[in-house]
């Protein structure tokens, strides 16, 4: 309890201890009404050179950052155009793989036959990809009448 009571004690005589010059602050008052600013030619040439030479540095950096940025931009384009070709890609062999199953004359044989169709005489066929002699020449398409009747 006495080590208690003493502490106090012990604070209150360091703060009343000398803590360094004090501050003094003197007040005057300035007048600059009468003062000329004088300009200076030399000076204001290098200014305008240094903003000139700064524009143009800013400028340079701007066309660096837009080219940059354009070529990142185009990479990621062309990315995105590569891989939707190899997704088409993937599709057209999918797509002649489907087409050629369906193709196969065996299915279409089975399909006819479950159908009740009949295999063709001959001379019944007609193949509209094959160039036989026939089309050698100009071929010049030809209207044929036909006569309309009503069904009263």
């Amino acid at each position: 309890m006495a080590a208690a009571a003493i502490q106090p004690a012990i604070a209150i005589r360091r703060r009343s201890c000398w803590m360094g010059t004090p501050e003094v602050y003197f007040s005057k008052a300035i007048d600059n009404s009468r003062l000329v600013k004088v300009e200076d030619p030399r000076r204001a040439r290098e200014m305008r050179q240094f903003g000139v030479a700064l524009g143009c540095l800013f400028v340079l950096v701007m066309a660096y950052a837009f080219q940059h940025f354009k070529a990142i931009e185009y990479g990621y384009k062309i990315e995105a155009l590569k891989s939707q070709r190899d997704g088409l890609v993937e599709m057209n062999r999918a797509l002649s793989l489907e087409e050629a199953s369906l193709r196969n004359p065996e299915r279409i044989d089975r399909m006819a036959l479950e159908l009740g169709l009949q295999s063709p005489q001959a001379g019944q066929v007609i193949r509209m990809d094959f160039a036989g002699p026939q089309a050698s020449g100009a071929v010049v398409a030809s209207l044929t009448p036909v006569s309309v009747i009503s069904a009263r």
